[in-house]
């Protein structure tokens, strides 16, 4: 009876996990894409927030049910008399709910500097990133939006100064501006 419920459990975490992905990127997207920028933001931020959280919770319940159907099927097989012997990689994998590339990667990292190599990532090159996410997405809202009084479209000079007139945004360049619309595939002007 439980192995039952745990298996349903699992099914339907996984049906909510994989369906509400499909149903967010090939649906929900789409449909929102005719909305104007900030209801737009506003309406994916409060969706997928939620959606998320229930997300976090169909992909624990995933990980536990499935671990522990995993473990009443090996138990049952060494009651009967035969061996199940899953190999380390597995078992991690099983309990950490991590891809196999993830265990092969952090193995090889152990052996060639040990542990503190392994579970210290090394810093990456590049330079960090200057604006946070939130400042993209005003840029982009910004870009998105009417263009002021006199414009019949926006140019990089006026985001430049309208981005600069705006709180928590301060100096901007137009290159910055240019290479954060770029980034979006944003479409300045588009009727």
């Amino acid at each position: 009876m439980i192995y039952a419920t745990l298996k349903t459990v699992h099914v339907l975490s996984i049906i909510v996990w994989i369906g509400g992905m499909v149903f967010a990127h090939f649906f929900l997207r789409p449909a929102v894409a005719q909305l104007e920028a900030p209801v737009r933001l506003r309406l994916m931020h409060d969706v997928l927030g939620r959606f998320f959280q229930a997300v976090l919770l169909a992909s624990l319940l995933t990980l536990a049910s499935g671990v522990w159907m995993l473990g009443r099927v090996a138990k049952q097989v060494v009651q009967s008399g035969g061996s199940f012997a899953m190999p380390l990689a597995w078992t991690i994998m099983a309990v950490l709910g991590v891809g196999r590339t993830a265990i092969w990667r952090t193995r090889a990292a152990y052996r060639e500097g040990g542990l503190e190599y392994a579970l210290h990532d090394e810093a990456r090159p590049g330079r960090p990133r200057e604006y946070e996410t939130d400042v993209e997405a005003q840029i982009a809202a910004l870009a998105c939006s009417a263009p002021p009084a006199g414009a019949t479209r926006w140019t990089l000079a006026l985001l430049e100064q309208a981005a600069q007139a705006q709180a928590g945004i301060g100096p901007i360049s137009r290159e910055t501006i240019r290479r954060l619309l770029k980034k979006t595939a944003s479409s300045r002007g588009a009727s």
